[in-house]
C-alpha cells in the first residue's frame, strides 16, 4: 500500500462573481453610491441568480471542503463521538452568531457586489473596511495557495512515485515527487486558474453547479458505502506504520467492521494520540482547530450579492439553509463512522473513506473537484477584493494599477497581482502553516462583521432597520468572542500578529485616506454616548474643585487670528473650546443662509491648526447682538462657555498666517489681493481693520469703541469671565516657546492697576488670573515656563508681610511662582496728584464726590466685582497710565512670552466707555502678547 499524505486544515473560501468588477468608483457623489437609482440607471446589471444557485451552492461548496473527505475520521478517532458532536455544536454556534449578523446587515438596504468587504466598509467606515479588506484579500490569496498545494498532494498521493523509495503499488504511480516537483505541479495548476480568471469569472460560475453535483455524488457514495460495503481489512499507509515516531510493532492493518455495537462503544470516548502526519500529540484544542476549517465559508453567499435577484431575500435563507444542511451532514458522518470503523483505522488512516467506498475513485474525484474549485474561487475572490479596494481609493496611488479592466469589465491587473502573490505563497509548501493563517484571517473577517452589526445596533440609528430581526446585540457579542477565542486556540502568535497588522492598517487609512461618503459608524456611536453623558452632566452638581475654562473665542477673520486661536487652545485645560464668528446680515433679505457654506472652511481650519475646538457661526444685525446670541446658545447642557475671549480694539496691522508664500513677494506684500486664498475660503486681509475683533465697513470697522465695551459689559452681566487679548496678531507659538534666552517666563500682575489704593490679591478676579496662568503652566509645551508674580507695594507698607502672605496663598493653592515685589510709589503719587488737582478745581464738591470721581478711600471686595460698576476708573490720568505701562515694561527682563493683567469692570455710565477703552490702550501699549482678564465666578478652592 502506497503512502498517502492526507490534507490538513482545508477550507473553501468565498467566491466572488466578476460583476463586482463593474462597481462604480467610490469617489462619486453620495447620491450615486451603490444601489442608488442614479447608478442603476447608468450601469444596469443583470441579476438572475436565485437563492439556490446564488447562495446555497456557493456556501455548500465553501463549507464542504476536503475536510469532509479526509478529516472526519481524524476527528472521531481522536476525540470520540461525544466530543466530536460537542465540537461541531460549539463550532456551529460560533458561525451561527456570525450568520445572524450577516443576515441582518444584508437585509438593511440595497447591497451591492463586494461581500464582506462591502458590508464592513459601508457599515463601519473606511478605516475598518480598508483594513479588513486587506485581511480578506490576504486570506483569499493564502487560501488559493493552500488549495493548490492540497490538490498537488492529492495528485502526488495518487499518481506520484513513493518518496521513501518503496515500490509503487499501482502502475499509475509515475509522477516524480519532491519539493521542487511539487512546486512545479503547483505552478502549473496556478497557471490554469490564472487562465480561467483572465478569461472571466463567468466560466467558473457556469461550472459551479457541475462541481456541486460531483461533490454531492461523491458524498452520497460515502453514505451508501457504510451500508453497502461488507466488513473488510484495510491496509494502513506506510507513514502510519513506520513514520513520525510510530513504533515498529504498530499494526499494519485495521478493520472496517460495519455496524456493530462494540465498535460504537469503543468510539464513544476520546483517545488522543500522536498524529502520524505531523508527529505531534493531539489535544481537544488542536483537533478542534483542524475540524473548524470545515465549518467556515459562510460568506460565499453574501459575496454573490451583486448577481442575486433579491439579495435581501436570498442571503438569509440560502446561508441558513446551507449551514443547517452541513451541520446535519457532519454529525451523520460522525455517527456512521463511529458505528462502523474501529479506533485504529480512524487514528492511523485519514484516507479510509476511499478504501471503503463502493468505487474508490469517487472520493478522489471529490477531493480534486473541491480543491480545484476552491483554488479558482479564492483567486477570483482575491482579485475582486483588490479591485474594490483600488476603486475606493483607500490607499491612494499604491493600488491605482489594480483599477484597470478589460473591455468586458474583468480586472485583469488585479488578477495578475493576486496570482503573483499566490505563487509566492506556494514556495512555502507548508499546508499546516498556510491553513492556520487562512482560518485566522477569515475568523477576523467574521468578527468584524459581528462588530459591524453590533455597532449598528448600539448606535440606535433610525436607518438601521433590517428585515431580518432574529438577532440581538447578545448574538453579536457571542460571535465576536467566539471568533476571537477560536483565533487564539488555533495559533495565538498568528492571531496576535494579524490583529496588530489590522490595527496598523486601520491607523494608516485613518490618517492618510481621503474622507469618504459612506458614513462613519464611530460618529453614530459617539453621538449616542455623548447624548447620554450630556444628560447626566447636571449643572446643579457643579463644584469649584472641578471647574475648568470653557472658552468662546470670537474671531472675525481667521487668517490673522491663528496665533490667538492656538494660544487659547493651550489654556482650555480639556474644557469646551468654541470658535465664534458673527456675520452681519438679515436672513429676511437673503435667499439662503450664507453661513452654511462656510462651515467646511472653518472645520478645515480646525484640522489644519490641530486644535480641539467646535465652530459656532451666527447671523446678526450687529456684532454685539451676534455675541449675545453665541453666549446664549453655545454649548449644550452642562457644557457651556463660561469665558469670553475677544481680540483687543486697536489699530495694529494684521498678519495673514494662512496665505500661500507663493502669493507674496519678498517684502511681504500681496501680489494679487483678488486671488482666492489657496488653503481656506476666508477673505484675504486688505487693511488694518481686518483683525480678529474688527471687520470692514464705511469707516473700516464693523463696531465702534462704544459697542466693543458694551460687549464686555454684556458678558459680565451674564456672569461670563472676560479675556481681552492684545498683540496676538503676530504671535507665533513656536517662537514664543523658544525664546532667545534660556528661560521662558509668563508674567502675572494680579492687582487692579486702575485702583492704586487697592492691594488685594485675594478677590475673585485676581484668583481667576492666577488660575489661568497656572493652567497655562500645566500644558506640556509650557511646563518649562516660570511664572513671575509681581507684588506692587508702597512705601510704608510691610513688603515682607505682604510677600509672605502672598507666598502662603500660593502654597495653599499649589501654584509654583516666583514673587517679585515692585515699588510703585511714583505711579501712585501721580494718581493722588490727579485727585488733588480735581479737588482744587471743584472746591464745592463733597468728600463723597471726590471719592466717586477718583476712587479714594474705596476698598475692593468680591461683591464690588459681582454687583457694581464703579465709575471712578474713568478718571485716571494718561500720565498715570503711561507710568504704570512703563513700570510693567521695565520689570520684564528678560521679556516674557505672555503677560496676564487685571481687567477692571467697565464703568456703569455707558458714556464713559470710550474713555475706558482709551485707558486700557494706554495701559497695555507696546507690552507684547498680553491678556487682560476679568473673572466673575470663583474658580479656586483650598479644600481637598
Amino acid at each position: 500500500m502506497t503512502e498517502r499524505t492526507p490534507l490538513l486544515h482545508y477550507r473553501l473560501s468565498t467566491s466572488v462573481n466578476e460583476s463586482e468588477a463593474r462597481r462604480p468608483p467610490a469617489g462619486g457623489a453620495p447620491e450615486q453610491q451603490a444601489g442608488s437609482p442614479t447608478q442603476r440607471s447608468v450601469q444596469p446589471r443583470t441579476k438572475k441568480l436565485s437563492t439556490f444557485f446564488g447562495v446555497v451552492i456557493p456556501t455548500l461548496l465553501s463549507m464542504f471542503s476536503v475536510v469532509v473527505f479526509l478529516r472526519i475520521g481524524f476527528v472521531v478517532g481522536q476525540s470520540g463521538l461525544y466530543q466530536s458532536i460537542l465540537m461541531f455544536l460549539v463550532a456551529y454556534f460560533i458561525i451561527s452568531m456570525t450568520v445572524l449578523s450577516v443576515c441582518a446587515i444584508s437585509t438593511n438596504g440595497a447591497l451591492d457586489a463586494g461581500g464582506a468587504y462591502y458590508m464592513i466598509s459601508r457599515a463601519l467606515g473606511p478605516e475598518f473596511g480598508g483594513s479588513i479588506g486587506i485581511m480578506f484579500f490576504l486570506a483569499n490569496v493564502c487560501g488559493s495557495a493552500l488549495f493548490v498545494l492540497g490538490l498537488v498532494e492529492a495528485v502526488v498521493d495518487t499518481f506520484g512515485v513513493p518518496a521513501d523509495g518503496a515500490a509503487a503499488a499501482s502502475h499509475t504511480q509515475v509522477l516524480p515527487s519532491g519539493y521542487w516537483w511539487s512546486l512545479l505541479y503547483g505552478t502549473a495548476i496556478g497557471l490554469l486558474c490564472l487562465l480561467v480568471c483572465l478569461v472571466g469569472a463567468h466560466i467558473y460560475a457556469k461550472t459551479t453547479f457541475i462541481i456541486f453535483l460531483v461533490v454531492m455524488l461523491a458524498l452520497l457514495t460515502i453514505f451508501v458505502s457504510f451500508f453497502a460495503v461488507r466488513p473488510r481489512v484495510v491496509a494502513l499507509p506506510a507513514s502510519a506504520v513506520h513514520g513520525n515516531g510510530s513504533g515498529p510493532d504498530f499494526p499494519t492493518t485495521a478493520n472496517f467492521t460495519g455496524f456493530k455495537l462494540d465498535t460504537l462503544k469503543g468510539n464513544l470516548m476520546a483517545a488522543y494520540t500522536v498524529d502520524y502526519t505531523t508527529g505531534t500529540m493531539m489535544t481537544f484544542t488542536t483537533v478542534f482547530a483542524v475540524m473548524f476549517n470545515g465549518c467556515t465559508g459562510i460568506m460565499a453567499g453574501s459575496n454573490m450579492s451583486g448577481d442575486l435577484k433579491s439579495p435581501s431575500y436570498s442571503i438569509p435563507r440560502g446561508t441558513i439553509t446551507a449551514v443547517i444542511f452541513t451541520f446535519i451532514t457532519y454529525n451523520l458522518l460522525c455517527l456512521l463512522v463511529a458505528c462502523t470503523c474501529d479506533r485504529v483505522l480512524l487514528q492511523r488512516d485519514y484516507s479510509f473513506l476511499r478504501d471503503i467506498n463502493v468505487w474508490n475513485p469517487f472520493v478522489t474525484i471529490g477531493v480534486y473537484s473541491s480543491t480545484l474549485s476552491a483554488a479558482m474561487s479564492n483567486l477570483i475572490g482575491a482579485s475582486r477584493i483588490l479591485y474594490a479596494l483600488a476603486r475606493d481609493d483607500l490607499f491612494g496611488k499604491v493600488l491605482s494599477p489594480a483599477k484597470k479592466t478589460s473591455r468586458g469589465g474583468n480586472p485583469w491587473v488585479s488578477v495578475l497581482i493576486s496570482w503573483f502573490l499566490v505563487q509566492l505563497v506556494l514556495f512555502s509548501g507548508k499546508l499546516n502553516t498556510i491553513a492556520s493563517i487562512v482560518t485566522i484571517f477569515f475568523l477576523l473577517v467574521y468578527a468584524a462583521v459581528d462588530l459591524a452589526c453590533l455597532a449598528l445596533e448600539w448606535a440606535s440609528a433610525p436607518n438601521f432597520r433590517p428585515t431580518f430581526r432574529y438577532f440581538t446585540w447578545h448574538t453579536c457579542v457571542l460571535g465576536i468572542v467566539g471568533c476571537v477565542v477560536m483565533m487564539f486556540l488555533i495559533n495565538a502568535i498568528y492571531a496576535s500578529a494579524s490583529i496588530a497588522f489590522m490595527l496598523l492598517l486601520l491607523l494608516l487609512i485613518h490618517y492618510l485616506s481621503p474622507t469618504s461618503s459612506w458614513g462613519y459608524i464611530s460618529q453614530a456611536l459617539i453621538f449616542h454616548q455623548v447624548r447620554k453623558y450630556l444628560l447626566m452632566l447636571d449643572v446643579r452638581k457643579d463644584h469649584v474643585k472641578f471647574w475648568r475654562p470653557q472658552v468662546l473665542l470670537m474671531v472675525s477673520n481667521p487668517r490673522s487670528s491663528v496665533g490667538l486661536i492656538t494660544f487659547v487652545n493651550d489654556i482650555k485645560k480639556s474644557g469646551l473650546y468654541v470658535l465664534g464668528h458673527v456675520q452681519l446680515g438679515d436672513l429676511n433679505k437673503l435667499p439662503s443662509d450664507p453661513l452654511q457654506s462656510q462651515y467646511d472652511s472653518w472645520l478645515s481650519l480646525v484640522d489644519h491648526l490641530n486644535i480641539k475646538a467646535f465652530v459656532n457661526l451666527t447671523l446678526a444685525d450687529s456684532v454685539r447682538h451676534g455675541v449675545q446670541h453665541l453666549l446664549f446658545i453655545s454649548g449644550l447642557g452642562g457644557m457651556r462657555p463660561n469665558t469670553l475671549v475677544l481680540g483687543f480694539y486697536d489699530s495694529c496691522l494684521p498678519m495673514d498666517k494662512l496665505v500661500d508664500p507663493s502669493l507674496t513677494d519678498p517684502s511681504g506684500s500681496f501680489q494679487d489681493l483678488e486671488q482666492p486664498p489657496p488653503l481656506f475660503h476666508f477673505s484675504t486681509l486688505r487693511g488694518a481693520s481686518d483683525r480678529p475683533e474688527n471687520g470692514e465697513s464705511g469707516d473700516g470697522k464693523v463696531l465702534g469703541p462704544q459697542e466693543y465695551v458694551a460687549i464686555i459689559a454684556d458678558a459680565m452681566k451674564m456672569l461670563k469671565n472676560v479675556v481681552l487679548a492684545r498683540y496676538f496678531n503676530g504671535f507665533d507659538r513656536g517662537q514664543a516657546l523658544s525664546p532667545p534666552s534660556t528661560s521662558l517666563f509668563v508674567d502675572v500682575w494680579p492687582v487692579n492697576l486702575f485702583r492704586p489704593d487697592s492691594s488685594s490679591y485675594v478677590d475673585t478676579c485676581s484668583l481667576f488670573l492666577l488660575q489661568l496662568a497656572c493652567i497655562l503652566n500645566m500644558v506640556r509645551a509650557w511646563r518649562k515656563a516660570t511664572l513671575r508674580l509681581f507684588l506692587c507695594v508702597e512705601e510704608g507698607r510691610s513688603v515682607r508681610g505682604s510677600e509672605e502672605k502672598l507666598r502662603q496663598l500660593l502654597k495653599e493653592l499649589r501654584i509654583k511662582a516666583q514673587i517679585y515685589p515692585v515699588p510703585w510709589d511714583q505711579q501712585v503719587a501721580l494718581h493722588w496728584q490727579r485727585q488733588g488737582e480735581w479737588g482744587k478745581k471743584n472746591p464745592a464738591a463733597s468728600p463723597d464726590a471726590v471719592k466717586e470721581e477718583t476712587g479714594a478711600g474705596e476698598e475692593e471686595t468680591e461683591d464690588d466685582y459681582v454687583n457694581s460698576f464703579p465709575s471712578n476708573a474713568t478718571r485716571l490720568s494718561d500720565d498715570y497710565l503711561l507710568a504704570v505701562n512703563k513700570l510693567i515694561s521695565d520689570q520684564a527682563r528678560p521679556p516674557p512670552a505672555v503677560r496676564f493683567l487685571y481687567l477692571p469692570r467697565p464703568p456703569a455710565d455707558t458714556r464713559r466707555y470710550t474713555a475706558f477703552l482709551h485707558q486700557l490702550d494706554l495701559l497695555t501699549q507696546d507690552l507684547g502678547p498680553t491678556l487682560l482678564i476679568h473673572g466673575v465666578t470663583p474658580v479656586i478652592t483650598t479644600d481637598l
